[in-house]
């Protein structure tokens, strides 16, 4: 065979390669795909594997994926029904679900990322506005994120999109609203804390009170007490005293002037002026107690 007859033969055998090539295209598990002829829709292709199509320019295929995706939005500073200010903070998921309707609306997933950030942000502050800032910081945070997610996923069908959640990461105050709330916070807190300390002094001051009071009952109770007692004592004392002096009178004047010897004469330096025939010194002189010459007896 000549040299001419195997390039063509060559060249042919390199186009029919190249036309299997071109005529042929993968779908991974992830994707989906839709297939264009000349621009014009001809078929979605959802379905891994092995497909085919017509050669080069003729059919032009677009894969998009079928996994579920996610988007999060920008911050929105939104204002609630209570004319208070929110920063919002969300992030929705989703998934393509019609592809030739999302190719035709959005293009790729940058312009549908785009576009549901529109809508997210609308809805974000049409039905914030409609609830209070208590309502979002209470149970009903559930319910209003159920009705974001149902209005953002009716107006992103004909996107070709459906959006299986919208949730509400992070919703705060703005940075300036923050410090005035703190510093009211603490004000309110430091109000607090000096009632509660008055409340405090108050008590304290009334149980001091009616401690005081109940000393004051307690010792005067004791005080006439042991008054009672020492005068039943001092009583006692004196019916004994007589009780002794009836039965031996004079046992009991002995003891009785012993007794004043001790106290007199018990002290250093004691010195005492008396007459030495003084009724005082009687037991000196005689001591069965007779009295000496010149006193009485």
């Amino acid at each position: 065979m000549s040299r001419p007859a195997l390039g063509a033969i060559a060249i042919l055998l390199l186009l029919a390669l190249l036309l299997a090539i071109s005529s042929v295209f993968i779908v991974d598990v992830r994707h989906q795909a839709i297939v264009l002829r000349f621009g014009e829709y001809v078929r979605t292709v959802q379905d891994p594997g092995l497909h085919l199509k017509r050669p080069w320019f003729f059919e032009t295929v677009y894969d998009f994926d079928s996994r579920v995706l996610d988007v999060e939005p920008p911050s929105e500073e939104v204002i609630a029904a209570d004319q208070k200010r929110l920063v919002v903070d969300s992030y929705a998921r989703w998934r393509i679900t019609d592809p030739l309707r999302f190719f035709q609306s959005a293009t790729d997933e940058a312009g549908a990322r785009s576009r549901l950030n529109s809508i997210i942000s609308a809805s974000l502050r049409r039905v914030l506005g409609n609830v209070s800032l208590g309502s979002v910081l209470s149970d009903e945070r559930a319910r209003i994120m159920r009705q974001i997610t149902d209005e953002v996923r009716e107006q992103a069908k004909p996107f070709g999109i459906a959006v299986l959640d919208v949730r509400l990461r992070r919703t705060d105050l703005p940075e300036a609203n923050n410090q005035a709330i703190y510093a009211r916070m603490q004000s309110e807190r430091q109000r607090e804390a000096q009632e509660f300390r008055a409340q405090g002094d108050e008590l304290a001051q009334r149980i001091r009170s009616v401690a005081e009071r109940e000393r004051t009952v307690i010792r005067a109770d004791a005080q006439r007490q042991s008054e009672i007692l020492r005068g039943e004592g001092e009583a006692e004392s004196v019916r004994i005293y007589a009780d002794a002096f009836g039965k031996d009178k004079d046992f009991f004047a002995f003891y009785r002037s012993m007794q004043a010897y001790k106290e007199s004469l018990s002290g250093s330096g004691t010195t005492l002026l008396l007459t030495p025939d003084s009724e005082f010194f009687r037991y000196f002189e005689h001591p069965d107690g007779r009295a000496t010459a010149g006193t009485k007896p």
